[in-house]
Formats: structure tokens, sequence, C-alpha cells
């Protein structure tokens, strides 16, 4: 573990961080389970994140000059509120550097990045068998919205749908 008295530095990614970040990510996606799942590429990341029409922002946490933590965001909408809602797509903190602030850091970025913005709301999705990160966001005063089921639509269906 990481020893907390170490600064930790949370700042917007800029294009130099692509590599640390998909690093990040597919230590994500070792975690939950899903190692071959990732298909994003340095280029990918470059393209949707820092292209001329960039949709998809992130926060970097940084200790001793190095990326330890990533949080990848865009905006939605919600008509019930009338205003903009920021929507967590991946937060992740390198195991070696949990227990040092970054994730909480990182999440206090994101309300400021929300409140900036006009967001009503930040909301995110949790694994259901990971306590860790629920009792994480619960903490911090996040709770498990009821009554919503995520949904998706992918692949072959997408096809089919988009008539190609």
């Amino acid at each position: 573990m990481t020893d907390i008295d170490q600064a930790v530095t949370i700042r917007r990614a800029v294009a130099d961080d692509v590599t640390a970040m998909l690093r990040l990510i597919v230590a994500l996606a070792v975690y939950e389970r899903e190692p071959d799942a990732v298909k994003a590429t340095p280029e990918s990341l470059t393209a949707t994140m820092f292209g001329p029409d960039a949709k998809v922002f992130a926060h970097v946490a940084e200790q001793d000059g190095a990326v330890i933590g990533v949080a990848l965001w865009f905006e939605t909408y919600s008509t019930w509120t009338g205003a903009p809602s920021l929507y967590l797509e991946d937060l992740f903190v390198d195991p070696a550097a949990r227990g040092s602030g970054a994730g909480k850091a990182l999440f206090t970025a994101l309300a400021r990045e929300a409140k900036a913005r006009g967001c009503a709301r930040i909301d995110w999705a949790v694994l259901d068998w990971n306590r860790t990160a629920r009792g994480f966001y619960t903490a911090m005063g996040g709770f498990h919205s009821t009554g919503w089921e995520p949904w998706r639509i992918e692949g072959e269906a997408l096809e089919r749908l988009a008539g190609a």
C-alpha cells in the first residue's frame, strides 16, 4: 500500500496520459473478471477523448509523477431534473495505490466538474459483487438506485437494428 502522506494530484487527462489510462483500463477489466473484454487502443482513446469532437473525458490521479488512478466520464441528460448529469464510466485506482486517497480525490474532482457544468447529479454503475466499491461509494454519500435495470444492445443486434 502506498504511504498516505505522499501527495496525490488530480488533474484533467491529456493525450500523453493515454498509455497509462489504457494500462489502468486493462487492470480494471482483470479486476472485474473480464480480462479479454478491453477492445480500446491508444488510438481509439486518443480519438474519442482528445479529438476535435471529444465527448468522453477523464481525470487522472498522480503520485510521484506516475498515473495511479483514472476516472473516465461523459455528460448525459435527465429530463426529470431538466439538467445534464455526469456519468462516471470507470473509476479505478492501481491496487498498489489504494488507501492513498486517490479514489476519493478523483470523485471529489468529478463532483466539482459536475457542479461547474451545471449537472444535477453523478450516475454510475457498480457490479453487484463488488462490495469494496459499494462501501467506498456509500461512504461518500452515494446510494444504490433501485427500480432501474441496465439494458444494452450491441454486436450483431446493433448491426441488425441499424440495418447494416
